[in-house]
C-alpha cells in the first residue's frame, strides 16, 4: 500500500513540472512565525498581509475553494486558496499538492464565517513535494520504537515531542548561563582518548589509521578537566557526549550527554550547592516553577509532585541501607546474606560491593524527592578524597531524584601518591587482559606539579531533562537513541523500551 501511494506522488511530480512548477522549490524569504501571526491578529483592525511557510497537515477541498492547515515550528493555522485568488492554472496545480507537502503562502489574515483566524492566500509556492504520506495514526502510546526510529515523523505528528526537545535545548542553555554566573568557563576535552579513564565502565574502542593507534571513546572527561585545574583554570565545565559500552534500559543509553565541572579550592559541600542551584535555576527559568510532576505506577497515569527548590535532603549511604534494606550495614555477614538472596554470585563480592547492591535494590528507587546520598564506601570511589573523620567512607555524594541517580560528585584527590595507589587498587578488580596501560601516567605527572584542593561533579543532562519533562524513558529525551537495526517504514510496530 505504501509503495503504491509513493508511486502516485512520484507521478504528481511530473504533472507539477508540466505546470512549470519546481516540486522542490528554493529559498522563501520573509516568512513570519504562525504563532506571531495569530498573536498579532486584531479582528477590529484592517486585515494585514502575512507570509508564512510550513507543512500541510490537513486539506479540505470545496470545488473552487480549498482550506488547508499549515504547520511551522511554532504552531498551526488554517489557510484558504480559491480559483479567483490563485488563477485557474495555479489552482489546478494546487490540487496536486498533498498532506505532508511544504509550501510558502502570502495573503490577508482574516476571520472565516465560523470565527477561525485564516490566511486567505493569493500567492502560493510549493517548496517541497513529499513522496511518502504521513501516517494516519501516530500516537505516543503506539508503535513506541517506531517513533524513535523515525524521529522526523514523530516530531511532525506529535507537538508534545517537539516541545520536549525545545525544553531540552532551553535547559542546557540555562545550565550554561547558571554556571557562567558562578564564574565557570566552558572548555572542550578529547572525545577519543588513549586510556579510558575517569570512570569504571566498559569503553568503545576505535582505531586511528595514520598513527596505528587504538583509542577509546571517552567514558568521562574527568582526568583532562583536572589537568586544567593544575594549569590554573580554576572553574571549568564541559557539556558533551560520553560513551559506555554497556546495557540499555529506561535510564541508560550507550551514548549520553553529561555536564562535568571542577572548581579549585572547593569540596563536595560546594558541589551540593551548585547541583541544587543548577536544577532549581533550570526549572525556574524554563518551567516557571521548581515543582514538577513525576509519573508513577505501572502506566504512569498517576503523578507525584517533586520540589527541586533548595535545600535538598542529605542522608548518609549506610543510614539509608539500614532504613530501607532492614540490614545493619556494619554486619558483614548479614549484608552478604541479604545480597546473596538477590544473586548467589554476590556471596563472593566484597562487603562494600554488597552494600552497593543492597542500595541499588532497596534504597534508590524509594528516594523520590531530591536527596544527596553522602559518605559512600571509599572502596567504591577511587578518585575521591576520603573523609577526615572516617577513612572508610568518601567525601562524595550522589544526587537521587525520582528514584534515579542523576549525578556524582567528589572532593577530589590531589595527592599524586595516594591517587596512584587508588588507581592500582582499582586495576586489581579488573581482568588481567584489561589492565595493561590503564593507569594514566600523564595525568599523574600533571598531578605531581600540584593541583589545588577541588570539588568536582558530573550531572546527566538526559536524566535532568527526563525529570523536568516528566518522562520515565531516557529515549524520550534523546533525539536518536541507539536501537537494534530494523527494516521497514514508520508505520511498523516496534517493541516498547525495556
Amino acid at each position: 500500500m505504501g509503495e503504491k501511494l509513493r508511486e502516485v506522488r512520484v507521478d504528481k511530480l511530473a504533472q507539477l513540472r508540466e505546470f512549470g512548477i519546481d516540486p522542490f522549490g528554493s529559498r522563501f524569504d520573509g516568512a513570519e512565525a504562525l504563532s506571531g501571526i495569530r498573536a498579532s491578529f486584531d479582528p477590529d483592525a484592517e486585515p494585514r498581509r502575512a507570509r508564512a511557510a510550513g507543512r500541510i497537515m490537513a486539506k479540505r477541498g470545496h470545488g473552487k475553494s480549498s482550506f488547508f492547515d499549515i504547520q511551522d515550528g511554532t504552531g498551526r493555522m488554517q489557510a484558504n486558496v480559491t480559483v479567483n485568488s490563485l488563477g485557474e492554472e495555479l489552482y489546478a496545480a494546487f490540487r496536486l499538492i498533498d498532506i505532508g507537502d511544504i509550501v510558502g503562502i502570502e495573503g490577508e489574515v482574516k476571520l472565516t464565517r465560523t470565527g477561525e483566524i485564516t490566511i486567505f492566500a493569493n500567492s502560493l509556492r510549493l517548496l517541497c513535494k513529499s513522496l511518502l504520506p504521513l501516517p494516519e495514526k501516530w500516537h505516543r502510546l503506539t508503535a513506541v520504537e517506531a517513533r524513535y526510529r523515525h524521529r522526523s515523523v514523530d516530531l511532525i505528528m506529535n507537538p508534545e515531542v517537539k516541545e520536549r526537545f525545545l525544553l531540552r535545548s532551553r535547559v542546557i542553555a540555562e545550565v550554561r548561563r547558571y554556571l557562567a554566573s558562578e564564574g565557570y568557563i566552558e572548555v572542550e576535552t578529547p572525545m577519543m582518548q588513549p586510556i579510558p579513564g575517569g570512570a569504571v565502565a566498559r569503553p568503545f574502542v576505535t582505531h586511528h589509521n595514520a598513527l596505528g593507534l587504538d583509542l577509546y571513546m571517552r567514558v568521562a572527561p574527568e582526568l583532562y578537566l583536572k589537568r586544567l585545574l593544575v594549569g590554573g583554570l580554576e572553574r571549568v565545565f564541559e557539556i558533551g557526549r560520553c560513551y559506555r559500552n554497556e546495557g540499555i534500559d529506561r535510564s541508560h543509553n550507550p551514548e549520553f550527554t553529561q555536564i562535568e565541572l571542577y572548581e579549585a579550592y572547593a569540596d563536595y559541600e560546594r558541589m551540593m550547592a551548585l547541583c541544587e542551584g543548577a536544577f532549581a535555576a533550570a526549572a525556574g527559568r524554563v518551567l516557571g516553577t521548581t515543582k514538577v510532576k513525576w509519573p508513577t505506577g505501572d502506566s504512569g497515569d498517576e503523578t507525584v509532585e517533586i520540589d527541586l527548590a533548595p535545600p535538598w535532603r542529605r542522608a548518609r549511604f549506610k543510614d539509608l541501607v539500614r532504613e530501607h534494606a532492614g540490614v545493619d550495614p556494619d554486619d558483614e555477614g548479614a549484608v552478604k546474606d541479604a545480597a546473596g538472596k538477590l544473586d548467589p554470585e554476590h556471596l563472593t563480592a566484597s562487603h562494600d560491593a554488597c552494600l552497593d547492591v543492597l542500595f541499588g535494590e532497596h534504597v534508590e528507587g524509594k528516594l523520590i524527592q531530591p536527596t544527596f546520598v553522602t559518605h559512600q564506601p571509599a572502596s567504591l570511589t577511587p578518585l575521591c578524597r576520603r573523609s577526615p573523620d572516617d577513612d572508610s567512607v568518601s567525601e562524595r555524594f550522589e544526587p537521587v531524584i525520582a528514584g534515579m541517580e542523576v549525578g556524582n560528585a567528589y572532593t577530589e584527590i590531589n595527592d599524586p601518591l595516594h591517587q596512584r595507589e587508588e588507581f592500582e587498587r582499582q586495576l586489581q578488580a579488573l581482568p588481567e587482559e584489561e589492565t595493561s596501560g590503564r593507569i594514566d601516567e600523564e595525568f599523574l605527572t600533571a598531578l605531581e606539579h600540584g593541583m589545588p584542593p577541588a570539588g568536582g561533579m558530573g550531572i546527566g543532562i538526559d536524566r535532568m531533562v527526563m525529570i523536568l519533562a516528566g518522562v520515565r524513558s531516557i529515549r524520550e529525551v534523546i533525539l536518536f537513541p541507539l536501537l537494534r537495526p530494523e527494516h521497514g517504514g514508520p508505520g511498523d510496530e516496534g517493541a516498547d523500551e525495556s
